[in-house]
């Protein structure tokens, strides 16, 4: 009987490992998973945090015993601390009884995921400085709320992670302030879209220090107690880290399994490594971005999920291709709704497109309409052909979720032009009759003639 062994059990090795057995019945599939859950959203520990989630439970997919009664091999507490890629076996640590193991593969699925972003700053390994990545860094958190009670918190980094957990302190009765290096939180982002997130993150009360570095953090009797940075100290009960995430790739580099110029592991679009019979996907890998066409590392459960279903399917005989991806993401802050796709200005320029933008205000309903919200969407088109490279939007409720019309017109290639004369829907309660995202492609169309460029 064949063998697949994955390293991971959360969305893409999940996945990987249900995929296969659903499509090879006879396929043997053994999951490795270090920590103690299986299949659960990363994305809603914020919201664990604020307690808007009441349990950890509601976040869990699917449990270890429900894997198994689908026939999965399901070890929990395990980690694979090595690959012998000729030897075609992997060796595994019982954290629990700290006892090794091998055991052997036909084929083996590196989902190994990422981890929060530590930069080596003096002291930031005293307690009281968390990352937020699983359920019980949000547990961790949780705890030191109810038992500590501390008053003051400092959240690095303005990015998703940043927001959405300092909208998350702030729920929990903390005093926060935010500290970011650029001159606008949200870096992905253009800075004029980015100003106006900082206005949101402001009027809930974050003391927002935006151009500003983080040099080290000062602790008492080994606890946090305040974060230094280039404009002086800040007073922290609690500091969280929200720089992001860094690919988990240090197992498969040791093994010999290539590792692509993002950082991330490189497959191809069957997401098979260079290596025969090793896959990986999730926030290990890398992808092809659609539009600037470079391998880009973007950690999001609905890549990992995707690319996990294509390595089940093809572990399985099966012929499945992961199509790449344009980084559309969404978050919220408040009641400001803030989302992205495609390029950029910035990414686009370092992509080698000449570019045009349009800003375009409005609503999102008619706007005599009840509860009709201000949004304001960005358009960023190529100069020499019209194209739609990105987008943008920032706004309050039901603003966010536009982006996915604009996401599909990046995806496609639609010209803005066409775009601005799609057949969107329209009703007062709903949406205007010219929706925003059309007028700022048609002021981006507009752009695009009065300046063209000829390759």
């Amino acid at each position: 009987m064949a063998r697949l062994v994955v390293i991971g059990g959360d969305a893409a090795g999940a996945s990987a490992a249900g995929r296969a057995k659903r499509l090879d019945p006879d396929l043997d599939v053994v999951m490795f998973e270090r920590g103690g859950h299986t299949s659960y959203a990363a994305c809603g520990l914020p919201y664990l945090v604020a307690e808007t989630v009441d349990d950890a439970q509601d976040l869990i997919a699917r449990t270890p015993t429900e894997h198994r009664a689908a026939g999965l091999d399901v070890r929990m507490g395990h980690e694979v601390v090595g690959i012998d890629l000729e030897a075609r076996r992997v060796e595994v640590r019982d954290l629990a009884s700290d006892r090794t193991i091998t055991e052997g593969f036909d084929d083996l699925v590196i989902a190994t995921g990422a981890s929060p972003i530590r930069p080596p700053l003096e002291g930031i390994d005293c307690s009281g400085i968390l990352g937020i990545r699983s359920i019980p860094d949000a547990d961790a958190i949780d705890a030191i709320i109810d038992d500590r009670h501390p008053e003051r918190a400092v959240v690095v980094g303005g990015g998703y992670i940043g927001l959405e957990m300092a909208e998350a302190l702030l729920e929990r009765g903390l005093t926060v302030t935010m500290v970011e290096m650029q001159d606008a939180p949200m870096a992905t982002l253009d800075a004029d879209m980015g100003a106006r997130v900082a206005d949101a993150i402001r009027s809930l009360g974050v003391d927002l220090r935006l151009g500003t570095g983080v040099e080290g953090f000062e602790a008492a009797d080994g606890w946090v107690t305040a974060v230094a940075t280039g404009d002086g100290e800040l007073p922290a009960d609690l500091a969280v880290m929200g720089l992001g995430m860094r690919p988990n790739v240090a197992l498969a580099a040791d093994a010999g399994v290539p590792i692509g110029p993002s950082g991330a592991i490189a497959t191809d679009a069957r997401m098979a490594t260079r290596v025969e019979g090793v896959w990986a996907a999730g926030d290990c890998v890398e992808s092809l971005h659609r539009v600037s066409h470079r391998p880009v590392s973007i950690a999001l459960g609905t890549h990992a999920n995707k690319q996990g279903r294509v390595v089940g399917t093809n572990v399985a005989g099966g012929a499945a291709r992961f199509p790449g991806v344009v980084g559309t993401a969404i978050t919220r802050v408040g009641a400001t709704e803030i989302a992205r796709t495609g390029l950029n200005e910035t990414e686009a320029a370092a992509a080698g497109f000449a570019t045009v933008s349009a800003l375009a205000e409005g609503h999102t309903r008619a706007f005599y309409y009840p509860g009709a919200e201000e949004l304001a969407v960005k358009v960023v088109a190529e100069r020499s052909t019209g194209r739609i490279l990105g987008a943008q939007i920032v706004g309050g409720p039901e603003a966010g979720k536009r982006i996915d019309v604009l996401a599909l017109a990046v995806w496609t290639g639609m010209g803005a032009e066409e775009f601005s004369m799609s057949d969107l829907s329209y009703a007062p309660p709903v949406a205007p009759v010219w929706e925003t995202s059309m007028i700022a492609a048609r002021l981006a169309a507009k752009a695009v003639a009065a300046d063209p460029v000829q390759d």
